[in-house]
């Protein structure tokens, strides 16, 4: 799929630079094409310096937190949920475990922990599938959740933003969390529609009418501030969780008496490896994406869609994000090119970049998701699977939208 998807990007900006040639004989787009190569691999190069510093501090802090147990507690705390949302799995099953592990990395942002602990648990709910080929409903559930984006920190996006110079880059926390919150709890219910599950449980429902009030209460909060209002709390309420995030975990490791310094430094230099082994699919995706930029393919099929909204009488601030949110399901690295070019090209702080990180953060890349789970257990009958999934990265990219207009507002009628 990606195969495809990045010789896509370079076959349709050729046939677009090809028509303004042979229509409007602008032969200067074959230059730009070729100065957009260059400019986005120096861009590519620019990022990673920031991605190095900030992915190695942030990975650093985390292998604290999980030489701290809080990993562990996170886990058994959800416990309880999880074996009321898949009844088919036995009380004290190893997938329990292994299920609450990889939720708990995903929230706190543990992306090389998550994913390897999500297939250990995929093996073990494989274990309990009568049909060897064919999708449980714990897998899909499993899977589904997975697939919706959970995460509570989305510090990549915020190190993206910093490394283009954004004045606040947490200024994106609530509204990311808000529409995150709409994706997951989109999943959930369509999977529960279609396994009928029992969301009355009363375990149930303390857990989920816990977090609902508390997302209620967020909401009827921010409902009462005005614009600048909420710019200003969304930034103080990111930096403030991020801080207290970071200095929870230290104190957690020295109470634990785990030796912080050392557990940091080994979790730092996991931190280098992975900022290393990102510049290489960092740089051909922002690459073709440059090139589909400069041969005007993508401001066609940008102007074709800003035509269809304004015809419904919209306003179309949104439409430059939406390459990030056509592309996630299919390829992250794809989707993360397309947020750093919008944010490039119209401004780390303008609308439709403050919408692309927000979709950014609230979707998830489905199709990957599903081929490495399923294909690691053998399922080739995926059942509602993927409907589910792409319902709940529909979800997110509606919340999106809709939450960066009544966060920033303003921004959109510049």
């Amino acid at each position: 799929m990606l195969n495809r998807l990045w010789l896509g990007f370079f076959v349709a900006a050729m046939l677009a630079a090809l028509a303004r040639w042979g229509i409007a004989g602008d032969a200067a787009v074959f230059g730009a094409m070729v100065d957009s190569l260059f400019s986005m691999a120096r861009l590519s190069v620019a990022v990673m310096v920031l991605l190095f510093g900030l992915l190695t501090l942030w990975l650093g802090i985390l292998r604290i937190a999980e030489q701290a147990g809080l990993v562990t507690m996170l886990a058994r705390a959800l416990g309880p949920l999880f074996r009321r949302l898949m009844p088919e799995v036995p009380e004290g099953h190893p997938a329990i475990g292994l299920i609450t592990l990889n939720f708990a990395a995903n929230v706190l942002g543990l992306d090389n922990a998550a994913t390897p602990i999500g297939l250990r648990a995929m093996h073990a709910l494989q274990e309990l599938n009568p049909s060897r080929d064919t999708a449980s409903n714990a897998q899909i559930l499993f899977l589904v959740l997975n697939a919706s984006s959970l995460t509570l920190l989305p510090v990549s996006i915020f190190m993206y933003r910093a490394q283009q110079g954004a004045a606040d880059p947490t200024l994106v926390f609530l509204p990311i969390l808000i529409a995150t919150s709409a994706s997951t709890i989109t999943g959930l219910l369509s999977v529960a529609f279609m396994q009928r599950l029992r969301l009355w449980d009363p375990v149930a429902l303390a857990y989920l009418g816990g977090g609902g009030l508390l997302l209620g209460g967020l909401l009827a909060f921010l409902s009462a501030l005005s614009a600048t209002a909420l710019a200003s709390v969304s930034a103080l309420a990111g930096n403030l969780v991020l801080m207290a995030v970071i200095v929870a975990f230290l104190v957690a490791g020295a109470l634990k008496r785990v030796p912080v310094y050392e557990a940091f430094i080994e979790g730092a230099k996991d931190g280098f490896g992975v900022a290393r082994d990102l510049l290489p699919y960092l740089t051909a995706m922002l690459c073709a994406v440059g090139v589909l930029r400069a041969s005007g393919a993508l401001g066609y099929a940008l102007d074709a869609i800003q035509y269809v909204v304004r015809g419904l009488g919209l306003n179309s601030a949104f439409v430059p994000a939406l390459p990030t949110a056509l592309v996630k399901p299919f390829s992250g690295s794809a989707a993360r090119a397309m947020l750093i070019e919008t944010m490039h090209h119209y401004g780390v702080d303008s609308f439709p970049a403050l919408v692309a990180a927000t979709l950014q953060g609230s979707t998830e890349t489905t199709f990957y998701v599903v081929a490495v789970y399923f294909g690691a257990v053998g399922i080739r009958r995926v059942r509602h699977t993927v409907g589910c999934a792409l319902l709940a990265d529909l979800a997110g990219i509606v919340a999106s939208i809709a939450v960066c207009y009544w966060f920033f507002g303003a921004a959109a009628h510049r």
